[in-house]
């Protein structure tokens, strides 16, 4: 069993790099949006730091932003969605090749990469702003994720309750979450949390890797 103490320790923060970071710009991560057959997909599954580099490992994703969804406030910060005053979740913005990976892919990596049965938490974190969610932003990609919750429904021991959503915004987190697995391999919270979860998407995806 996880002690309180460990949890607190890896919960999904940040301090000293929360007092230091700069404010948020909106540049999304300097991805150019109107590149070449791209398209857009958002995901919250627990800590953003783990959905983030999942994605941004896989062949046909052409850049994964760390941000705020599904929330009541069009500009939160970290400290007010993690103090759950927005509704927002942590959310994932995976900007995408559809010429090289599909929607139904990106879902399936999702799936993958969290556990989709846990209400409003992932393992050590706790919270709404935790929680598993899809914001579609058209009827198809709402259709093909309910098609991929029922057919992935006996493959888990307990129901899914991720959220399906019409997508409202996004909100880019402050920069210091921007590839912080990358840029923080020895963390204590991506060793012991993102990277199992990273691990496992890389492995059941092998064949989709960046090389």
């Amino acid at each position: 069993m996880i002690s309180l103490s460990f949890m607190i320790m890896l919960a999904c923060s940040a301090n000293t790099e929360e007092k230091a970071s700069a404010n948020n710009n909106n540049n999304l991560k300097g991805t150019t949006q109107n590149s070449e057959a791209t398209d857009t997909a958002y995901f919250a599954g627990g800590c953003f730091w783990c959905i983030e580099a999942s994605f941004e490992q896989i062949e046909g994703v052409v850049e994964a932003v760390s941000g705020y969804s599904g929330g009541t406030k069009k500009e939160p910060s970290y400290k007010e969605v993690s103090y759950g005053k927005t509704n927002h979740a942590e959310a994932v913005m995976v900007i995408y090749n559809p010429q090289v990976i599909s929607y139904d892919v990106l879902l399936d990596i999702f799936f993958t990469a969290h556990d989709p049965t846990q209400l409003n938490r992932q393992g050590p974190d706790v919270g709404k702003q935790y929680r598993s969610a899809i914001f579609y932003t058209t009827e198809q990609e709402k259709q093909k994720a309910q098609a991929k919750m029922k057919a992935l429904a006996s493959k888990f021991d307990d129901p899914i309750v991720t959220e399906l959503k019409a997508f409202d915004f996004f909100h880019e987190a402050e920069d210091y979450h921007q590839d912080f697995e990358e840029k923080n391999p020895n963390n204590s919270y991506i060793v012991n949390v993102s990277k199992p979860k990273i691990e496992k998407v890389a492995e059941v995806f092998k064949d989709r890797l960046k090389q």
